[in-house]
């Protein structure tokens, strides 16, 4: 068959380029690049409530998810549309890179032209990319547990929340994990909003520690759910609202409402299901950014766990040591453990 001609959009007021729009990016299903794209026009108005005026790293796949992939956070200097915004971030290192900042629908499709599957936004806005937003509850799966488990978890999260007086906005995370977000007025840097992050899962954990955990070191999680706290740390990011995932059923991470989640099943939705839902139900995080709520509370938790003797946890592998961090060796090689 002879290749597809590239085909031109108009979409927000600027002129988007789709080349070899046939070539196929889920093989197990046929997908496209041309559904990948028609994809996220779709649901834009969901995807830019996720993504607008935030820095945003790439996950790109030229080949389609069988080929190579690799994470792209520096936009290029040349052969980019003079439309296209940036936003500057800082690393853990101390390194900046310029980052797509979508401003409209253009620059998610822009990005599905080269060979972008998953979205992947910081919890900051361009304008204070030192300040989070965006409070994120990261529920992950552990092995011997299920999606039920993970359900079940969210719901103490919603109860904890409550119990704040904030309004959590939970999705899945397209495969066996849940995310629950909470606006945040954006005044503290990431060290205090990822502590606050370790208050919140820590009460949570209190609440069921039997099936929640906290606890960074694998070999002492068990068959519980691990809420990772380290999802706030800087340069830590998680696919958005309506993203696609790079998995052969091209599900989606989807925004639900807190009476749906016991019931759903991630495989509901994915790229063909997907449309139809948001056209049909809108989108469940519409209300996301009425309210930004004061971290003070959570933050005043922090306080009281290290009165306790509880203070932080330890940071990612790849993140630079941290003043007050505890020592990130698991505790079956720890030498002074053992005595």
């Amino acid at each position: 068959m002879p290749k597809a001609a590239a085909e031109e959009h108009r979409i927000a007021g600027h002129t988007v380029r789709l080349s070899s729009p046939d070539k196929v990016v889920f093989p197990a299903r046929g997908f496209t690049k041309r559904d990948v794209f028609g994809y996220y026009l779709a649901v834009g108005d969901g995807i830019l409530r996720a993504l607008r005026d935030r820095p945003t790293t790439l996950q790109r796949f030229p080949d389609g998810i069988e080929g190579e992939m690799f994470f792209q956070k520096r936009i290029p200097t040349r052969g980019v549309p003079d439309w296209i915004r940036t936003a500057t971030i800082t690393f853990p290192s101390g390194r900046t890179a310029d980052e797509l900042s979508p401003a409209d629908l253009a620059h998610v499709a822009w990005a599905a032209q080269m060979g972008t599957v998953v979205l992947h936004p910081w919890p900051v806005r361009a304008t204070a990319p030192d300040q989070p937003d965006e409070l994120r509850i990261d529920l992950d799966p552990q092995p011997g547990t299920g999606f039920p488990d993970v359900t079940a978890t969210a719901g103490v999260v919603r109860e904890v929340l409550a119990e704040l007086g904030w309004t959590g906005f939970p999705k899945t995370s397209g495969g066996r994990g849940v995310h629950v977000y909470v606006r945040i007025e954006p005044r503290w840097s990431f060290v205090e909003v990822r502590r606050a992050a370790i208050a919140l899962a820590r009460e949570v954990e209190r609440r069921n520690p039997d099936g929640i955990t906290t606890s960074w070191w694998k070999e002492e999680r068990g068959e519980r759910v691990f809420l990772d706290y380290n999802q706030m740390a800087r340069d830590r990011t998680i696919a958005c609202a309506y993203s696609l995932r790079a998995n052969p059923r091209a599900t989606v991470s989807a925004p639900v409402t807190w009476d749906e989640l016991p019931d759903v099943e991630p495989d509901d939705f994915d790229l063909a299901t997907m449309p139809k839902r948001f056209a049909e139900v809108g989108d469940p995080h519409a209300g996301i950014d009425d309210v930004a709520h004061d971290l003070t509370p959570l933050l005043e938790w922090v306080a009281r766990d290290e009165r306790a003797g509880l203070g932080d946890l330890p940071y990612p592998p790849d993140h630079p040591k941290m003043p007050g961090e505890p020592k990130r060796v698991q505790p079956s090689k720890d030498r002074d453990l053992k005595g």
